[in-house]
């Protein structure tokens, strides 16, 4: 026994579900992704993750541009599926869609709702300094991740993850999770309870602008800002070196147990409201990640850490 699905999803993180669900045995009707787009030097139009590992899965894949039309509504009954799997897939679905597989619509949510409802869960539980996350199975309603949960795993953030690395973390959870969720929904076991009404907070999508680190705040605010938005779109400084300002990237920390107040010049130290952050691997603007060592060496024979930044 098996499910006919469609399968909905963009990037990397919805690649593991995609690739256990067809590894499970269920049927995948089609795969729906966003369109290619341009990147790279060349500005090469790229499919998606999704699409990839669809088209190696041998997969029809479709990358409609609205999902509102009588026709996109058409071509998507026609599949005539048991239910969707969406994973990360960047499109709101109309009420129509989601009342056309005969089973509904499932989502799998990168965090523990309805804490983190939105675009940018993973980020968000980390800068704001949660100890903890996880991933959910949710049939879709009409509203923002609003839906009735199915199933939850739940992972500890700690000190030293960053968003890649969470990332890392809860996309093979969350596969394993959906494969249990359509196996108990294909046996009729599938049970959900409703969202609780408190502690309901929204993961903006991160905003570039927020990026810059505010070295007033406490040395632990500052770590999970950093770590949470790395390594994209990256948390910066600035740093004068032979007289240009260049914007630096911080891509991994930890606090200074020796609580400095002020950078040292033995280590890439700076300075917090209440102690001291050591960057471990940063990124100069147009340059490689490197750690903090690798850095150092390439600066200028003179070049000392300024005793304030900016």
């Amino acid at each position: 026994m098996s499910l006919r699905l469609i399968f909905m999803g963009t990037p990397d993180f919805a690649v593991p579900t995609l690739r256990a669900l067809h590894a499970a045995g269920h049927e995948i009707a089609a795969v729906y992704t966003r369109a290619p787009k341009p990147a790279g030097r060349g500005m090469k139009l790229q499919p998606t993750p999704v699409e990839v590992e669809a088209r190696r899965l041998n997969i029809s894949v479709l990358t409609p541009t609205t999902l509102k039309t009588p026709e996109a509504e058409a071509e998507f009954r026609a599949h005539n599926v048991d239910a969707a799997v969406v994973v990360a897939y960047g499109m709101i679905l109309p009420q129509n869609i989601l009342d056309a597989p005969r089973l509904g619509c499932f989502n799998l949510h990168g965090s523990l709702l309805p804490r983190w409802r939105g675009a940018a869960p993973i980020q968000r539980a980390i800068m704001s300094g949660d100890q903890e996350t996880g991933v959910m199975v949710m049939k879709m309603d009409a509203g923002l991740d609003t839906g009735d949960v199915a199933m939850t795993e739940r992972i500890a953030i700690t000190d030293k993850m960053t968003a890649l690395d969470l990332h890392d973390a809860l996309a093979p959870l969350g596969a394993d999770l959906m494969v249990r969720a359509m196996a108990a929904l294909e046996r009729g076991k599938l049970q959900f309870t409703k969202q609780s009404e408190q502690g309901v907070t929204y993961a903006a999508k991160i905003d570039k602008a927020e990026a810059r680190i505010d070295w007033t705040k406490s040395a632990h605010e500052v770590l999970r800002h950093i770590h949470g938005l790395s390594p994209f779109p990256g948390a910066w400084f600035e740093l004068p070196i032979e007289g240009e300002i260049v914007r630096i990237k911080a891509l991994r920390c930890e606090i200074d147990q020796t609580h400095r107040t002020l950078p040292a010049e033995d280590k890439f130290t700076f300075g917090c409201s209440d102690g001291a952050i050591n960057i471990l691997e940063l990124q100069r603007a147009g340059g490689k990640p490197m750690g903090a060592a690798e850095f150092m060496r390439g600066m200028p024979p003179q070049w000392q850490p300024p005793k304030e930044i900016a």
